[in-house]
């Protein structure tokens, strides 16, 4: 049987039941899919996707626990054959490059409807890349973009973890404790992240954690 016609194992990772619930019974019905798995929290879906190791995965970009750029980064370098289509409800260019560069193969915005996320399916199950059309308009800018505040590939793991923490409004002592390490610590990867991102207050740090999908808007007050 050729690659292209055999049954691709397939994961859904969405946190929205009825959404992913809907997915699984519609691709249930296409022969080219089995699904094996189904999760709608991020921690619980990093360990079913390297239990699994499915063929392909459909993966919101917001999820509680883990976020689905920090799924990827967990998972992509464990699972080089295992193929990941983003389908999201929210994006932007900021997101949209963090996706791709934690390695993801397509991303379909959940506005293009169902019809349009089986196109990206079929293409990225076969070794393509897809992108929905909203998508591909903000890939231009992505590729333009150069401003240090869209390369969050220059942070640290320890860094994106801080910027999580700040986003959510802990300070810095509870950040260190929570992390196990000094304020003074704390302050520097801080600073550092400040400068890398060119952002220069909470405000603007929350902003684009919101913005990458790095926090989840709805714990959001303000």
């Amino acid at each position: 049987m050729s690659t292209s016609t055999q049954i691709k194992r397939l994961v859904i990772v969405e946190d929205q039941t009825a959404i992913r619930e809907m997915l699984a019974e519609i691709l249930r019905f296409d022969p080219s899919y089995k699904i094996v798995g189904e999760c709608g929290d991020g921690k619980l879906a990093c360990d079913m996707l390297l239990d699994l190791k499915p063929d392909v995965v459909v993966l919101d970009a917001r999820l509680p626990g883990l976020s689905g750029v920090d799924i990827l980064r967990r998972v992509a370098k464990q699972l080089k054959s295992t193929r990941i289509i983003i389908f999201s409800g929210y994006e932007s260019p900021a997101l949209v490059r963090e996706m791709l560069e934690a390695g993801a193969h397509g991303f379909v915005e959940k506005t293009a409807g169902l019809v349009e996320l089986k196109k990206g399916l079929e293409s990225v199950a076969n070794g393509g890349t897809y992108f929905g059309p909203g998508i591909a308009a903000l890939l231009r800018n992505v590729v333009a973009n150069t401003s240090p505040a869209t390369g969050t590939d220059l942070l640290t793991d320890r860094e994106r973890e801080i910027l999580k923490l700040v986003a959510e409004s802990h300070s810095t002592k509870e950040i260190a404790l929570k992390l196990s390490i000094s304020v003074k610590t704390v302050d520097n990867h801080r600073t550092n992240l400040m400068r890398k991102l060119n952002l220069h207050d909470v405000a603007s740090l929350t902003r684009y954690a919101l913005e990458i999908g790095l926090i989840d808007h709805r714990a959001q007050t303000w």
